[in-house]
């Protein structure tokens, strides 16, 4: 597994950050907990009808970007690309490999339903991953 720059990575988090204030009135603040606002922005974009492909595109990039970050500063994790799914980013955590980009795309066309769930889970299949080794 290879480490990625983060700039643009980060910039993109803080976007959306600024964003869901501005257009939802709603704040994130870097927590676990806040990626259930996020869930909620997720569905309040989709009560509005499919996101068309620019405007999917964007918020994926926004809302994979902003769950990477919260996945990193959660548990000491960093972005990086998996050899098992080349050209996906991925947040790697202890020798385990989360896709926020899979998955907020997963919730924005409604194949998912929350963030915060993968969040949540990322610990216990960490810790999975320790017991089988």
């Amino acid at each position: 597994m290879s480490t990625i720059p983060t700039t643009d990575l980060r910039r993109a988090a803080e976007d959306c950050v600024e964003l869901v204030d501005a257009q939802f009135g709603r704040h994130l603040d870097w927590s676990v907990d806040s990626l259930d606002e996020l869930d909620e922005v997720c569905a309040e974009l989709l009560a509005q009808g499919p996101l068309d492909d620019q405007r999917l595109e964007r918020w994926r990039e926004l809302v994979g970007s902003y769950t990477g970050e919260v996945l990193i500063r959660a548990y000491g994790g960093r972005w990086g690309a998996h050899e098992q799914a080349p050209g996906a980013l991925a947040v790697l955590v202890e020798g385990t490999a989360a896709f926020p980009f899979g998955v907020a795309g997963k919730i924005l066309t409604g194949e998912f339903a929350s963030l915060a769930s993968l969040a949540r889970a990322l610990p216990l299949i960490i810790a999975s991953g320790r017991r089988s080794d």
